[in-house]
């Protein structure tokens, strides 16, 4: 049994939605000198802040699912709701022999979504009691399956990879904020070390391939 709460939600997207989603990630340019393409997408509920995807389509992603994303905060971490600044949709491509390390996520996501896109079949996402990688829990992959969990810190240990076979292609759906001290003493957690690893972290990634 995991220490922390997750919760599956299958048909996340409305059928057009997905689709839409499906069309846009088989037609994004691959680079295949990088383990994972990342495309960006900012927004809160007054503008777009930045965007690779039509900046209709991401409004259309925000209205339809914020609400709908609140309301899973507010079962997984109510204390936690006041501080939402903005949402991210970013789409992921992990290629096929792609391996992220075990991870807790950064402390400015209030909530972290995953939503299956493609393929029909690859690995989901992997759940942990602690950065060892103990009682390994999955969220087994099925498209348009979404995952969602709140972060804490050195607590929410999960990872991701590709299967061997095919590229995996998700839509990583976050709540955000800007208010990390704020997020510390809700977590009670302490600000200056734990703030020092969301700073050291990509740095150890890009040269460790890891994370502390």
């Amino acid at each position: 049994m995991l220490n922390f709460k997750i919760k599956n939600i299958n048909n996340f997207l409305s059928e057009n939605d997905f689709r839409e989603l499906e069309s846009i990630s088989s037609s994004l340019k691959r680079n295949n000198r990088n383990n994972f393409d990342i495309y960006h997408n900012e927004i809160d509920n007054e503008k777009v802040i930045k965007s690779t995807l039509d900046k209709d389509f991401l409004k259309r992603l925000q209205n339809n699912y914020f609400s709908k994303a609140m309301n899973i905060l507010k079962e997984l971490c109510p204390e936690k709701m006041d501080l939402y600044d903005y949402s991210d949709f970013t789409i992921i491509i992990s290629k096929k022999d792609s391996v992220f390390p075990i991870h807790d996520d950064t402390p400015n996501k209030l909530l972290s979504g995953v939503v299956y896109i493609a393929p029909e079949k690859n690995h989901g996402t992997f759940f942990y009691n602690n950065k060892t990688g103990e009682n390994k829990i999955i969220a087994p992959w099925e498209t348009n399956k979404a995952v969602f969990f709140s972060r804490k810190e050195r607590e929410t240990w999960h990872s991701y990879e590709g299967d061997g076979v095919n590229d995996r292609v998700v839509l990583v759906f976050n709540l955000m904020t800007r208010r990390i001290k704020e997020v510390f003493k809700i977590e009670k957690k302490n600000y200056f070390l734990g703030n020092l690893r969301f700073k050291l972290n990509p740095y150890i990634y890009r040269f460790f391939k890891n994370t502390i």
